[in-house]
This record gives C-alpha cells, sequence and structure tokens, in this order.
C-alpha cells in the first residue's frame, strides 16, 4: 500500500472515530429531545443532527486534520462555515429525508431509523471533508493541496 493511501485510511479511521463520538451525541440529543422536551420528530431530528455536526467539527479540527491547522480564526469559521453548509446540509437532509421514510411511512424505531440515516450519509461526508473543508492551507512555498 502507498504512503498517500496509507494516509488516506488512517485519516478515515480518525474519521470514523470522530463520527462514532458524534452519533452518540446525536443518538442521546435525539432521546432527550424527543422523550424530555417533546418535540416533534423531524425537529428534534433537525436539532441532534445540528449538536452533532458541531461536535464533530470541533474533534475534526483538532484531531483528525490536525496536520492540516487553520491559519487563524478566519479560517476557522470559514472551515465551520463549509462544514455546515456541506457536510451539515448533507447530514441534516440525509437524515430527515430517512427519518421520515424509516419511521414516518415504516414505523421503524427512531434510534435505528437515526442510525441507518447516519450510516448513509458518512462517505460523502468524509470525502467533502477531506477535498474541501479541512483541505490543506496554501503558502507561497507549497501550492494547494486537494
Amino acid at each position: 500500500m502507498s504512503a498517500r493511501w496509507s494516509r488516506l485510511l488512517w485519516r478515515a479511521v480518525k474519521f470514523y472515530s470522530v463520527g462514532a463520538g458524534g452519533t452518540l451525541v446525536q443518538l442521546a440529543s435525539l432521546v432527550a429531545l424527543l422523550e424530555i422536551l417533546a418535540l416533534p420528530c423531524l425537529a428534534a431530528t433537525a436539532l441532534a443532527v445540528e449538536l452533532s455536526v458541531l461536535h464533530n467539527f470541533l474533534w475534526h479540527e483538532r484531531f483528525t486534520w490536525r496536520d492540516r491547522p487553520s491559519l487563524g480564526a478566519r479560517q476557522v469559521l470559514v472551515r465551520l462555515i463549509r462544514f455546515n453548509g456541506t457536510t451539515g446540509a448533507l447530514s441534516l437532509a440525509g437524515n430527515l429525508l430517512v427519518m421520515r421514510a424509516l419511521v414516518g411511512t415504516f414505523h421503524l424505531p427512531y434510534l435505528v431509523a437515526n442510525l441507518l440515516a447516519i450510516a448513509a450519509c458518512g462517505l460523502l461526508n468524509f470525502l467533502l471533508s477531506d477535498r474541501w473543508v479541512f483541505r490543506a492551507a496554501a503558502s507561497p512555498l507549497r501550492p494547494l493541496q486537494p
């Protein structure tokens, strides 16, 4: 296996490890929002997804893509906007569509449906994060890496 593929595989392991933590945040939030606050299912799903997205962003910034540090607060904000606009939007849309279908139409338990929704969005989220959100910063001595 080439060094490039090894780095990509290791980064994917880190990405999915962070995602596992985000999944716990999302599921715990979903239970709390549904069972304690009695929010409607889709509203609770949207809020739980956003909490998970914010959790994942912070860990990706500090762990998954630690070797691609931000060059200041402005770049962190740009990355957060990109992350929310890509993986966050994909996760939100995917979760809402899958939850509506699986819970609303097929009457699956909401936690099972939510896990399936999370899994369905994972690979595309990794690719968007690696290639666009957390891409290496350009410097005068080296070109921007894809």
